[in-house]
């Protein structure tokens, strides 16, 4: 018999409405990330509506979308959100932050985000990792942040990094956060860039961004190495 994990998805942000065309809502994407998998039952929280789960154990495990907002911001859901990876931090459910949730985990336990003094890090970048994470010695991203984690939360240990994040994977506990977006297909990372070309985003770092999308991807890697130390966690001899 097939036993189901529920993954928590809270949603974070959703995606331009100019945009849905590409490759759906932030919802879409990760569904499809895990899809063909009948182990895995993704079930949606609008987080940035206001819909938290009623507490951490409601499911199996957590995940979080990314954000164009910042965890530093003074919005409420972000506060309430906050209090949520508190309480899941106090257990043993595995939760895994993408992006703005990789900073959210280090904010809301003790650690600091600030925005990037090296400007915006898009297009597909190369994280090397320790060797003992089981991704071999880098992986190959799509990214899309200008924050990022400069001091860790008590108890963290950096397990990826690069030139220009040296915080670009790191684990808490059962916690573990993740500067890319493994759920990013390069046609929505494109047109991310393009939106942004030469007002919030630099023209040239654009440039960079988009010529690097022609790289591959270890989206699909990443995906599955999530779901492994998910089931890890939670029965370790898994």
């Amino acid at each position: 018999m097939v036993v189901v994990m529920r993954l928590g998805l809270l949603v974070c942000d959703h995606v331009r409405p100019e945009f849905l065309e590409i490759s759906g809502d932030y919802e879409d994407m990760f569904r499809r990330l895990f899809a063909g998998r009948d182990d895995v039952e993704v079930l949606s929280y609008d987080a940035i509506g206001g819909e938290l789960p009623s507490d951490p154990f409601q499911c199996d495990a957590w995940l979080t979308t990314g954000s164009r907002h910042s965890v530093n911001d003074d919005a409420q859901w972000i506060r309430d959100l906050e209090d949520f990876v508190r309480q899941v931090a106090r257990t043993d459910v595995p939760f895994i932050g993408i992006c703005f949730g990789h900073q959210l985990i280090a904010k809301a336990l003790g650690g600091s985000v600030v925005r990037s003094e090296k400007g915006w890090g898009v297009g597909l970048k190369e994280v090397e990792v320790r060797g003992d994470l089981g991704l071999g010695d880098s992986y190959r991203i799509l990214t899309s942040y200008q924050d990022q984690v400069e001091t860790l939360p008590p108890g963290g240990e950096i397990l990826g990094w690069n030139e220009h994040c040296p915080v670009s994977m790191m684990a808490v506990g059962t916690m573990i956060g993740i500067q890319g977006h493994p759920e990013f297909e390069p046609a929505y990372s494109g047109a991310l860039m393009d939106a942004r070309r030469g007002t919030i985003i630099p023209e040239e770092t654009v440039a960079a961004g988009i010529a690097s999308l022609q790289g591959p991807s270890d989206a699909d890697r990443l995906g599955e190495w999530i779901l492994r130390k998910v089931r890890r966690a939670r029965d370790p001899s898994s």
